[in-house]
């Protein structure tokens, strides 16, 4: 059993064949595939897939960095109504982006903290997007590890000491495709964490692993990221699914 635990499968791009990719997920042993938010229009299609494979599809809820504009707080309002409503396995995807845009910083930052809270009062764990502002999004969650703040780094690619830092503040590393790219270094990380701090993802239908990089990704390729890294190990697949599930399962609290 395999878990992917950041899937955009509502995602346009499976318009054509979303029943089908996730079917071939699910036959391929990946049994569990949770979906992060990106903001007020990403929610009735996550909910949509949900509700189709209820058994398998799991909805956060948050609001995603790069979609934190001048409307924040009309956004965040909507997250927060949907969280009063139902259980999210998650708030997510959350956190800090500067790749794109920095007008809002500020705002991402406030909204950051804000979804922290909401994490800290649903008791439920984060699922953090960081892209060249990792510095800062420690330093936020640094300020809510002694409340009990849990959760993942999402698609991690960065150096061991980073790595370190962040299994310090007793957050998982997802690790995805980028695993099966030569040139990343993330390869070299991974050999020296311990598979104790690690969980799967695909983060589709972006980021493919090796043999289908630039193609769509799929909650399928789970496999793909889970035989590299068992490479990587010197480990057989078996115990990379069951330390991995065990993981996932405990990131969200199952």
């Amino acid at each position: 059993m395999f878990i992917d635990t950041h899937t955009h499968l509502y995602d346009e791009q499976f318009d054509s064949d979303r029943k089908t990719s996730i079917q071939q997920a699910i036959d391929q042993g990946v049994e569990k595939m949770y979906l992060p938010n990106c903001d007020s229009s990403t929610i009735e299609g996550m909910l949509e897939v949900e509700k189709a494979f209820p058994s398998h599809c799991f909805a956060m809820m948050g609001l995603h960095p790069c979609y934190v504009k001048e409307n924040v707080h009309d956004e965040l309002s909507v997250m927060e109504t949907w969280l009063t409503k139902r259980t999210f396995s998650a708030i997510g995807e959350i956190g800090l982006d500067y790749h794109w845009d920095k007008t809002y910083i500020n705002e991402q930052k406030k909204a950051f903290r804000t979804q922290i809270e909401w994490s800290l009062q649903y008791n439920r764990p984060i699922v953090i997007h960081t892209r060249e502002a990792t510095k800062d999004t420690i330093e936020i969650v640094k300020e809510y590890a002694p409340k009990g703040v849990r959760g993942v780094f999402h698609c991690f690619s960065g150096s061991v000491e980073t790595a370190r830092q962040i299994i310090d503040l007793g957050f998982y590393l997802g690790i995805g495709g980028v695993l099966t790219y030569k040139n990343a270094g993330l390869q070299e990380v991974v050999q020296l964490i311990d598979l104790k701090h690690i969980v799967l993802e695909t983060d589709a239908p972006y980021l493919s692993p090796v043999p289908h990089r630039g193609k769509r990704n799929e909650s399928s390729y789970t496999l793909f990221i889970a035989e590299k890294l068992a490479n990587l190990k010197g480990i057989d697949l078996t115990t990379v699914a069951n330390i991995t599930t065990e993981n996932a399962l405990k990131l969200f609290g199952i």
